[in-house]
This record gives structure tokens, C-alpha cells and sequence, in this order.
């Protein structure tokens, strides 16, 4: 029996568990790692979800303790499984951990891909905030626009009760506050549930597409809605991956990021409208280097302000989506683009004001720069996020994030959303992507 310690941050790591230890006796998991998400560790992977092999669960301990545990629980082998981490830092991981004595590895989609009884289009990126979310909302319209019963499914984010979240179902607004949902789920959901479709999340991926498979509104495809840039849980029957020239050769040095490329059968190429055409060029190339059978979908990323007259002339506070700016790595964002298209006088740089878990998020991820990651993993970081923007000398605040923050936090300043969409820009575009798939679903 080897002995395991899965490499995580609440997401694949379980994931990778449930799908390919949790009745296997040839091994046993003696730990779970966590990292990127605050306040995950010290906590166990409980046993309601563990199986029978794991009567008292699994810890979690926090990841800058791999080495000491390697030794100390005598593990053989260590499993990456979280996502969105550049070649190099993998790397040093592994390099910790076999100088530690355990063998490192990685766990492929052969292993812990489940096959659906439905259709199932999967939408994945090469980074954080390419644009997963509205590439996915404009496939969910377009199916729905033909007809079908669309029901999406949610990379995992169970930061909270994890023996209460191995499956949640989101239909209503009013279904986020009753799952106590982070702000982070909320970003995820909001805008599935606001388009009327039913949303499902949560621990055991398993459990959860048998569930929406025989959901009771109907399921006639499924929708993978991936996270970060990892490869789905579902084995898909069309693979969609958004790449983003903002951040041109990423998608050739970020694991598994390179994974959804390479296995894409179509490619959206996004923010064209708003990156450099050598930048556009360079991600174009790369994607025929790798994947030259693909689809190549060219895509803008448009804006609509709610109300320009609080951005033009005024000092603004940009508040951008929290993990594109942390593990993301993105320092410009849609309420930068606003701000500058509708002329603020200038963008205020919050970091002297961040308090409590506000302040450490710009100590950890000091790149960011002169925007606020809307962080919300749990009421103190949601109590800090509004905190901060209260101290913050601004004329007003420009929220950018995919929901109305407003409604979470009381914002006392003038205030305005930045929505964005996904829209095509020549041929061929989603619809006829799309038609010969809907073409069969129909069938």
C-alpha cells in the first residue's frame, strides 16, 4: 500500500481523490495540502465523503509544510492537483519533493474523467480570467436559444462545510445565501442562475452529474464550466478553450493550462478589441504549433458601463474579479479598460488603505498593483473587502466584477458595474461551431 499526499487547494485535489484513491486499496492517502485559498487548511476531508477505507477522514494541512509531512507520515508519493501554476513553480514542488524521498507525479483525464449519459460541451482556459465565464454563458444561450435544456456544471470551490457540499444546486438568487456561498461561488453562479438556467457545484463530481443528468426541471446537454485552467471533470463530447493575448506564451508554460489547449476542438481567442496584434499574433502561432486540427473562434470582449457619468472626471477605485488578479496574475482588467475609455481623472491605488485580509492578499500577491481584488472566501475577507473600499480617498468605485457587488457589501460611495460579454468577430463564430453539435442533440 503506497502511501499518498495529494498537493491542493479544495478543487482537483478531491477531485483527483474521490475518482481515483478513495476505494483503492493499493493506496492510502495520508494528507491533503492546500494553498492559493485562505483558511482551508487545519481541516479534514471528512469521512461522509471519504468512503469506508477513511473512517476519520483525511487532514488538510497547509502546503509549506509538504517536506516535514513527506518525512514524517513516510509518504512514497505526492500528487499535483491544483491548477493554474507556471511551469516553473510545479517544478520547484516537485524538486522539494523528491529531495524530501517521495516520487512526484500527476494524474491525467484517463483517470479521473467521468462519462456522462448526456452531451457534454466543456469550456476550459490556459489562465485565470481568459474569459471562461462569458464563453460559457454565450454557449448556454445559444443552446437554449435552439431549444434544449442546458444545465451547467461548476469547477469545484467548497471552501466552507465540505460534507454539506458534496452537491448544491443553484435555481434562484435566493439559493446562494442558503448555501452560504463565498463571493467567489457567487461570481461563478450568479450569471447561470440570472439567464434561468439551474447550476450545480460542490465536493463528490460523481454524485453531482448523476444529479444533474436527472435534474427535475430536465437536462438535455450538460455544460462544463471549468476553473482556473483545469481540464474537466466530464469527459466532453465538444472541448472549448479560451486563451487570452493579454498574456501571450502562457499558454505554453502554465499547468494544465497547455493540457486544455492541446485537447480543445475549438479555441476562442478573446479581448481581441483591447490587446496588441503582435500579442494576438504570438498566442495564434502557438496555438498551430500545438493544436493545428482546432477550430480557431477570434473574439472581443465589449464592455457596458451602468453609468459613465460616475467614471468620467472622478478619481476611481477599480475593484476587479479577486483570483484574476491574485493566482491570475493579471494587472489589467475590465474596470481598468472603463476607466480609461471613459476618462477618469485617475486610478487610486488602494493598497495603503487595505486592512486585514485585504492588506495580507497584497502582501502575497504585491503584482496586483493599483486595483482591489474583490476577495470574499468568507465573512472576514467580505467584512475587510468593504472596509477598504470605505477607506479608500476616492470620488467613486468602478465594480468589475461578473456580479453586482453591491449586493453583497454595503458600498457607500457612488458606484457603477462593468459587465462584459463574449461577441465573435467575423467567421467562424460560436453559432456555426455549435450547429452540427445541436444538429445531433436533436437528432
Amino acid at each position: 500500500m503506497r502511501k499518498v499526499i495529494i498537493i491542493g487547494a479544495a478543487g482537483r485535489d478531491f477531485h483527483n481523490f474521490n475518482t481515483f484513491y478513495r476505494n483503492n486499496p493499493a493506496y492510502k492517502v495520508v494528507a491533503f495540502t492546500a494553498a492559493q485559498i485562505p483558511d482551508i487548511a487545519d481541516r479534514k476531508y471528512p469521512a461522509a465523503l471519504a468512503g469506508e477505507l477513511y473512517p476519520n477522514g483525511i487532514p488538510i494541512y497547509e502546503q509549506d509544510q509538504l517536506e516535514h509531512l513527506i518525512k514524517e507520515l513516510d509518504a512514497d508519493e505526492c500528487v499535483f492537483s491544483y491548477s493554474d501554476i507556471s511551469y516553473d513553480t510545479v517544478m520547484g514542488i516537485s524538486a522539494k519533493v523528491n529531495a524530501a524521498g517521495a516520487d512526484f507525479s500527476l494524474l491525467g483525464y484517463k483517470n479521473t474523467m467521468l462519462k456522462s449519459t448526456k452531451p457534454v460541451i466543456a469550456i476550459g482556459a490556459v489562465r485565470t480570467g481568459c474569459g471562461k465565464s462569458q464563453t460559457t454563458c454565450r454557449i448556454a444561450e445559444i443552446l437554449i436559444k435552439n431549444g434544449l435544456k442546458v444545465i451547467a456544471v461548476r469547477h469545484p470551490m467548497p471552501y466552507g462545510d465540505l460534507a454539506a457540499q458534496k452537491v448544491q444546486r443553484f435555481a434562484k438568487l435566493e439559493d446562494l445565501d442558503h448555501h452560504k456561498c463565498t463571493i467567489e461561488e457567487r461570481e461563478e453562479y450568479e450569471p447561470h442562475i440570472i439567464r434561468g438556467n439551474v447550476i450545480y457545484a460542490g465536493v463528490d463530481y460523481e454524485a453531482i452529474l448523476r444529479a444533474a443528468e436527472n435534474d427535475p426541471d430536465g437536462c438535455d446537454v450538460i455544460l462544463w464550466d471549468g476553473g482556473n485552467n483545469d481540464f474537466p471533470f466530464y469527459k466532453p463530447d465538444l472541448m472549448v478553450t479560451v486563451v487570452d493575448p493579454h498574456r501571450p506564451g502562457h499558454e505554453l508554460s502554465y499547468y494544465p493550462g497547455e493540457v486544455t489547449l492541446r485537447i480543445a476542438d475549438v479555441v476562442v481567442i478573446n479581448k481581441i478589441d483591447s490587446a496588441d496584434f503582435a500579442n494576438i499574433q504570438t498566442v495564434r502561432e502557438n496555438i498551430e504549433k500545438i493544436n493545428p486540427h482546432a477550430t480557431v473562434i477570434d473574439a472581443a470582449s465589449p464592455l457596458t458601463v451602468g453609468d459613465p457619468a460616475v467614471i468620467r472626471g472622478k478619481r476611481v477605485l477599480v475593484v476587479e474579479d479577486g483570483p484574476t488578479l491574485t493566482h491570475g496574475d493579471m494587472t489589467i482588467g475590465a474596470g481598468v479598460v472603463a476607466a480609461r475609455r471613459f476618462a477618469a481623472a485617475e486610478i487610486v491605488d488602494p493598497r495603503e488603505f487595505a486592512v486585514g485580509k485585504l492588506a495580507e492578499t497584497f502582501e502575497k500577491y504585491p503584482g496586483i498593483g493599483k486595483l482591489l481584488p474583490a476577495m470574499g472566501y468568507g465573512n472576514e475577507q467580505i467584512n475587510d473587502l468593504s472596509a477598504t473600499i470605505d477607506k479608500v480617498p476616492c470620488d467613486s468605485v468602478v465594480i468589475a466584477t461578473p456580479i453586482d457587488l453591491g449586493r453583497v457589501i454595503k458600498i457607500t460611495k457612488p458606484h457603477t458595474r462593468v459587465e462584459y460579454s463574449l461577441q465573435e468577430i467575423g467567421h467562424p463564430n460560436m453559432d456555426e461551431v455549435l450547429a452540427g453539435f445541436i444538429a445531433k442533440i436533436k437528432k
